[in-house]
C-alpha cells in the first residue's frame, strides 16, 4: 500500500492530522466561512437585530460549538427558521437585551434536554424524510440563488421562504430579476459558473485542481473580476452596497466591542421571556437534531454523531451567545452542505470558519466588502444542485413507492411551509406507510380439510387488529383453529381481546378454538 492509499483511506480520514488541515479542513473552512458570512448578517437584519448580534452567533458556532459537538462535519449559527421567532420576541419584549435572556435561558434548557438524553428522538425519523428535508433545501438554495445571481438582491441573504410578504414568491422574484438583470452580476455568474464546472472536471484529474476548493476560486475570482469591471465597464461595476457583503467596519476598538452587548437580566421575571425561551429551546433543538441526521447523512464516511451531545454543544453555544449579545444558534444545513461539498473532513473545518469570522470582523472587513453577492450565489447554487441532483429521484422511485411518496411529499411541505412542518408532514406519511407494511401477511392461515391453523409472522400490534379479525370472520362454521403465537415475540393487548370476542363467538358457530404459546401472554388479559 503506497503513501497515497493511506491517506485517502476512511480509517485516516478520522484522525484530526495537519494533512487533512492543510490539504482539505483549511480550505474547507475559507469558503464556509465566505458562505456564512453574507448569512450571518442577513439572518440578523431578518430577525431584525443588530448586524454584529448573527456575527457573534456565527463565530460561538463555529468555535464552541465546533469544539463541544460530536459531529465531524455540522457547522453551526444563526439560522434562517428562528428569524420569525427572534423578530416577533424582540418587538414582544421591547429590548434585544431582554430577547438575549432568553437565548441565556434557552441555552440551559437545552444543556438539560442533553444532561436528559432527549436527542434519541431524531433516530425516529426516517430516512427517505430526511433525504427529502436535503432535496427540498436544495430546491429553495437554487430557487432563492438565482435572482442574487442575476444582482437582484433584494431579498436577504440566508432567506430560505417561497413564499414572502405582500403577495410575492420565489418564482416571481426570480422573474423579476430576469427583466432587472444586471450585466456586471450576469457576467461574473457566468463566469464562475464556467471556472467552478470545470474545475471540478479537473479536479478529479489533476492533483492540483484537488488541493483547492472551486468554491474558493469562484469567489476570489468575483471579487477580481468586479474590480476589474470597474476599469474596463464602469457602468457594469457592483458598487452598491446591496449587491455585495456588507460587514459592518468597526472605526476603532472601542466601537469594535460595542456591538458585544450584555442581557438585561431584570427581565428574568417577565412571564413572555420565559415561554419565548421554552419556543426557542425546543424548536432549536428539533432543527439542530433534524440538520444533525442530515449531516450524517451527508459526511462521505457516514461517521454518526451523537445527538445528545449535540444537544449540550448547542446548549452551552446559546448560552454564551446569548450573555454577549448574539443571535440563537442551531446546526444549520446550508453551512454544513457547504462544508462538506468544499471537501471537509474532520471538525477543524467548522472550526476554522468560526476563527475567520472572527478575525476577519476584527481585522479586514474592508475587504470583505468586497465580495459580490452574485459569486456566493454561484456556490451556493453549485451546493443546491448537489442536494437536489435528478439521480437522487431516479435511486428513491426504484426504491419503491413507500419510500418515494414520503420524499418527494417532505420537498413539497418543506418547500412550500418550512422545514419543521415539512418534515412532521413528512413523517406522518412516512408512519402511514410503516403501518400499511406492517399490516399485510402478519397473519398467515392454512387449511387441511376443516383443521385451520393461523399463525402470527411478526409481533403484533393494534395495526394489525383489523387483518387478524377479517381472517376470523372468514372461518367455516365447525372448523377447528389453532392460533399459533410462537413467532411473535410481543402481543398487544388488543389483539388479546379480539381473540378472547372470537372466542365467545365461536361455540354459536361450532368452531373449536385451541392457542399455542399464547395461554400465558393471554391470562392478563382475561382478568
Amino acid at each position: 500500500m503506497n503513501k497515497s492509499q493511506v491517506v485517502e483511506s476512511p480509517t485516516q480520514v478520522l484522525e484530526t492530522s495537519s494533512g487533512n488541515l492543510f490539504r482539505y479542513d483549511g480550505p474547507a473552512g475559507t469558503v464556509v466561512f465566505l458562505v456564512a458570512l453574507p448569512l450571518c448578517l442577513g439572518i440578523a437584519l431578518a430577525s431584525g437585530a443588530p448586524l454584529f448580534s448573527g456575527i457573534i452567533a456565527g463565530i460561538i458556532g463555529g468555535t464552541v460549538v465546533a469544539l463541544l459537538s460530536g459531529s465531524h462535519v455540522s457547522v453551526s449559527g444563526p439560522a434562517a427558521g428562528l428569524a420569525v421567532i427572534v423578530a416577533t420576541g424582540i418587538s414582544t419584549l421591547g429590548s434585544f437585551q431582554a430577547f438575549t435572556t432568553a437565548v441565556v435561558i434557552a441555552g440551559a434548557m437545552q444543556f438539560m434536554l442533553g444532561m436528559f438524553k432527549a436527542g434519541v428522538i431524531a433516530q425516529y425519523v426516517p430516512n427517505s424524510v430526511i433525504k427529502g428535508m436535503l432535496a427540498a433545501i436544495g430546491v429553495l438554495i437554487i430557487l432563492k440563488q438565482i435572482p442574487h445571481a442575476l444582482g437582484r438582491d433584494k431579498d436577504w441573504e440566508g432567506d430560505l421562504s417561497f413564499f414572502a410578504i405582500g403577495g410575492e414568491n420565489a418564482l416571481t422574484d426570480i422573474a423579476a430579476a430576469v427583466m432587472s438583470a444586471s450585466p456586471g452580476a450576469v457576467a461574473i455568474t457566468a463566469v464562475s459558473l464556467v471556472i467552478l464546472f470545470f474545475w471540478d472536471k479537473l479536479g478529479k484529474k489533476n492533483k492540483f485542481f484537488k488541493l483547492i476548493p472551486g468554491a474558493l476560486v469562484t469567489v476570489l475570482l468575483g471579487i477580481g473580476m468586479n474590480q476589474a469591471l470597474g476599469l474596463i465597464a464602469p457602468a457594469w461595476k457592483l458598487v452598491d452596497a446591496s449587491h455585495l457583503v456588507n460587514l459592518p467596519v468597526p472605526e476603532s476598538m472601542a466601537a469594535f466591542f460595542s456591538n458585544f452587548v450584555q442581557p438585561d437580566f431584570n427581565a428574568i421575571t417577565n412571564q413572555k421571556v420565559w415561554i419565548l425561551a421554552v419556543t426557542l429551546a425546543l424548536v432549536a433543538s428539533l432543527e439542530t437534531l433534524l440538520s444533525l441526521e442530515a449531516a450524517d447523512r451527508l459526511d462521505p464516511y457516514k461517521r454518526i454523531s451523537p445527538p445528545n451531545r449535540e444537544l449540550l454543544a448547542q446548549g452551552t453555544g446559546n448560552f454564551l451567545s446569548g450573555l454577549i449579545g448574539g443571535l440563537p444558534i442551531t446546526s444549520v444545513v446550508v453551512r454544513t452542505s457547504a462544508n462538506v461539498y468544499a471537501g471537509s473532513r474532520t471538525k477543524m473545518s467548522a472550526l476554522i470558519h468560526g476563527v475567520l469570522l472572527m478575525g476577519s470582523t476584527l481585522l479586514i472587513p474592508s475587504l470583505l466588502n468586497l465580495t459580490p453577492l452574485a459569486s456566493l450565489a454561484v456556490v451556493l447554487l453549485a451546493v443546491g444542485y448537489k442536494l437536489t441532483n435528478p439521480e437522487l429521484y431516479k435511486k428513491m422511485y426504484k426504491s419503491g413507492l413507500h419510500q418515494f411518496i414520503p420524499f418527494i411529499v417532505t420537498i413539497a411541505a418543506v418547500v412550500f411551509t418550512d422545514l419543521l412542518v415539512g418534515v412532521l408532514i413528512g413523517m406522518t406519511l412516512g408512519l402511514f406507510f410503516v403501518i400499511r407494511e406492517n399490516h399485510h401477511e402478519a397473519v398467515s392461515v392454512v387449511h387441511q380439510d376443516n383443521d385451520y391453523l393461523m399463525r402470527f409472522n411478526k409481533d403484533m400490534t393494534f395495526v394489525n387488529k383489523s387483518e387478524l379479525r377479517s381472517k376470523l370472520r372468514k372461518l367455516p362454521g365447525g372448523a377447528r383453529v389453532l392460533i399459533d403465537g410462537s413467532k411473535a415475540l410481543y402481543i398487544d393487548h388488543d389483539i388479546y381481546e379480539a381473540i378472547e370476542d372470537f372466542q365467545q363467538l365461536a361455540p354459536y358457530k361450532g368452531i373449536n378454538v385451541e392457542l399455542k404459546h399464547m395461554e400465558s401472554r393471554l391470562a392478563p388479559a382475561k382478568r
